[in-house]
């Protein structure tokens, strides 16, 4: 009788290798053994590796860059849309309840940030929020940036938890920057800079109240654009 719930080599070897991170104690970026190494120490074909990556790779447990090698996701087994925000139809309400779920999330994050991170955390927020302005300055585009501004501090908080919920945050940046007709720059600047110097202080009060104040300035103009939208319907009639 075949037992459905068999796994393949390739989803064994999958198995194998989360041990080997987790043995070797790899970190998010990290690069892992070539196919010829992992190849010996699993006790398999390179092929059965390289499907086996594929694998961790659709899980977002690993990063394959062609010609460079194979690495530890930045946030290992979280998938972009794990919640399958891409399918809501209605982006304005999806906008106002990511909203409202940010509002009871980051302030605290934030706080922890500020009373958690060490000198390589505060350093590397620190870049981010450097970069993110000169980006906004130059009217580039820096949703990307963002996100990883958002997502060094929430990985700052030393909490466990917390990168689990970053997809819910950093899915809601591209869209908060559509629903704001990006026109956020000064605000973003400023409170991008208090909640990094908050955090550099090892203020949580002040880093939950930079980071509120930061939510803000979202909901006002994100309010405000509904408001001109539904003006401009109801002119319609």
């Amino acid at each position: 009788m075949i037992n459905l719930y068999d796994k393949s080599l390739p989803e064994k070897l999958s198995d194998d290798i989360i041990s080997f991170i987790l043995k070797e104690n790899l970190k998010p970026g990290d690069r892992l053994p070539n196919e010829s190494i992992l190849s010996e120490e699993m006790g398999a074909g390179r092929s059965s590796i390289r499907e086996a990556m594929k694998l961790l790779a659709s899980r977002n447990i690993v990063t394959i860059r062609q010609g460079s090698g194979t690495y530890v996701s930045s946030s290992p087994g979280i998938v972009e849309d794990p919640l399958g925000f891409t399918f809501v139809g209605d982006k304005q309400k999806l906008g106002e309840d990511l909203l409202e779920i940010r509002f009871l999330l980051e302030p605290p994050i934030a706080a922890r940030a500020a009373s958690n991170a060490d000198e390589e955390d505060i350093k590397r927020i620190q870049t981010l929020c450097n970069e993110v302005e000169q980006l906004l300055m130059e009217g580039r585009e820096h949703a990307e940036k963002d996100i990883e501004f958002h997502t060094a501090i929430g990985m700052s908080s030393k909490n466990i938890v917390v990168p689990r919920l970053l997809p819910i945050i950093n899915s809601s940046i591209p869209l908060f920057i559509h629903l704001t007709g990006n026109v956020l720059r000064q605000e973003t600047i400023e409170t991008h800079r208090e909640i990094t110097n908050a955090i550099a202080a090892h203020d949580p009060s002040w880093a939950h109240d930079a980071m509120y104040l930061h939510l803000v300035y979202n909901r006002n103009r994100i309010n405000l654009a509904k408001k001109k939208l539904l003006d401009k319907r109801n002119c319609k009639k």
